[in-house]
């Protein structure tokens, strides 16, 4: 067989994401925190970008409604034309339009008129509090140890995780301060008569036991119990407690109780760790018997193309200087141009979907959850003729401030389950009622999964036991084996 090389044409169609739809598809699926990120590093990169401060030229800035209306897009194939002429797109051959640039282009961005409601408040969300470290210092300063003492508690004390406990052996300690294992833990029995009670223990056994200390007669029993029958007391087997150590119930379930009120974790309560307030995307407020939606934007950079370089193009002499000048500006403008554009389409793409979700759950805003829908992806995306891939994006770490709450957008999706003689009843909505029943049981004698299953079926719901059970896990809730109380 002989081998030759031939020309030949095909004519294929192909897909290609250009540089600035992957862009745009990447700005939509970022959360508003990773979002101002990237702004604020486009900004650092792009010289020709600048934020508009708000209090630069307030006249100047247009405030408009998200919805499509026929000046709104006359705005948007103005834009169009200017990007043309910004970026040069076209057949090549067209000249860059540098007196157009160079002209004061106003603010390209948005903003929502937020004039009915207001923010939820966010007073005493975030508070400075004392550390468990500064804590434990402040103790060990007012204790009377020696200078090789105070050197191994300040040790002890750096070494303690976030629940309080010893993250370093003994051992270690005794290596790094060049003293013996046995030093080390006289001043870890002192340490650990500090406050919080229970504090540098090394695991929950010795935690529970030195809170056992401060107990008073039933002391005994107590140690007895956390020594030797910490399983039977997770699984809350108190019977099998008591037969083992050949003690009464009764005297088994007092110190139970007494134990139930002791502290795992006692450095938690000076958890360092900041409680971070989750900023909403998009507000959704009752105006009369409609929804009124408002985007988001503050904190959120709005961005402009820079008129700074206008004497700095006017000063470059003539020639290769000027010319790698403006092929400089140029790329740089159409880089901030694309990314002003892929913001405003974000902004708009989660108006659009926000709002085809308010419309599809309408009777949760009205009712609450118990009116709440089945819904999926492919509705939203036929409702905005979108792509369900886009929709999924568009939902992802974006969160709505309702009347009834903050919830995140895919908090508002569901499956359905069939009701007989009705409408079928979103997932959530079944939860809720879970939720109920259980609120409702005799603490002493909990409903097994099979009794929950029973009672949704009076109300006309028809689910296995087992999907029971799932959705009891999803939201966190025992078995009923382990939601009985003997007291």
């Amino acid at each position: 067989m002989a081998f030759e090389l031939r020309q030949n044409l095909k004519l294929t169609q192909q897909l290609i994401m250009t540089p600035q739809l992957q862009q745009a598809i990447k700005l939509l699926q970022l959360s508003r925190l990773d979002l101002v990120d990237m702004v604020n590093q486009e900004m650092e990169e792009n010289p020709l970008l600048e934020e508009v401060v708000s209090d630069e030229d307030p006249e100047a800035e247009k405030k408009i409604e998200p919805a499509q209306t026929e000046e709104g897009d006359r705005e948007e194939s103005k834009t169009v034309e200017r990007t043309g002429e910004l970026t040069g797109e076209g057949d090549g051959r067209e000249e860059f339009d540098w007196d157009g640039y160079l002209e004061d282009y106003g603010p390209m961005g948005v903003t929502y008129d937020r004039q009915e409601g207001t923010a939820p408040s966010w007073d005493n969300l975030l508070v400075v509090k004392n550390s468990l470290t500064d804590h434990l210092m402040w103790q060990l300063l007012l204790s009377r140890f020696t200078e090789a003492e105070y050197r191994i508690g300040e040790q002890i004390i750096g070494n303690l995780d976030q629940n309080g406990y010893l993250a370093a052996t003994l051992d270690e300690i005794a290596v790094q301060e060049k003293v013996a294992p046995a030093f080390v833990e006289e001043v870890l029995k002192k340490i650990q008569e500090f406050d919080p009670v229970g504090i540098a223990a090394r695991d929950l056994r010795e935690c529970l036991l030195i809170q056992a200390k401060m107990v008073g007669n039933t002391r005994s029993l107590v140690e007895r119990i956390i020594l030797g029958h910490l399983k039977d007391l997770e699984v809350k087997n108190y019977p099998r407690i008591a037969r083992k150590l050949k003690e009464s119930l009764d005297d088994v379930l007092a110190a139970v109780v007494i134990i139930s009120h002791m502290d795992p974790h006692p450095g938690s309560i000076y958890n360092e760790e900041r409680i971070q307030a989750i900023v909403p995307d998009v507000y959704v407020f009752k105006s009369g018997d409609d929804y009124k939606i408002v985007l988001n934007d503050e904190g959120l950079p709005r961005l402009r193309i820079s008129n700074f370089y206008r004497e700095i193009m006017g000063g470059m002499n003539a020639g290769v200087t000027r010319e790698n000048g403006k092929k400089y500006i140029k790329e740089r403008v159409q880089s901030a141009t694309w990314l002003i554009k892929s913001i405003q389409q974000r902004q708009k793409t989660i108006y659009r979907v926000t709002e085809s979700i308010v419309r599809f759950q309408r009777d949760f805003f009205d009712r609450g959850i118990n009116s709440m829908k089945p819904l999926i992806l492919r509705d939203i995306a036929d409702d905005v003729e979108m792509h369900e891939s886009t929709i999924s994006r568009v939902v992802t770490n974006k969160y709505m401030h309702t009347p009834r709450g903050l919830f995140e957008l895919k908090y508002f999706f569901g499956s359905g389950i069939h009701k007989p003689g009705s409408d079928d009843v979103s997932s959530k909505s079944v939860q809720d009622d879970i939720r109920k029943i259980i609120g409702k049981e005799d603490p002493r004698k909990p409903f097994s999964d099979q009794v929950i299953v029973a009672r949704l079926g009076d109300s006309g719901i028809s689910i296995a036991r087992r999907t029971v059970a799932k959705y009891r896990e999803m939201m966190g809730i025992l078995p009923s084996s382990m939601r009985k109380k003997y007291f």
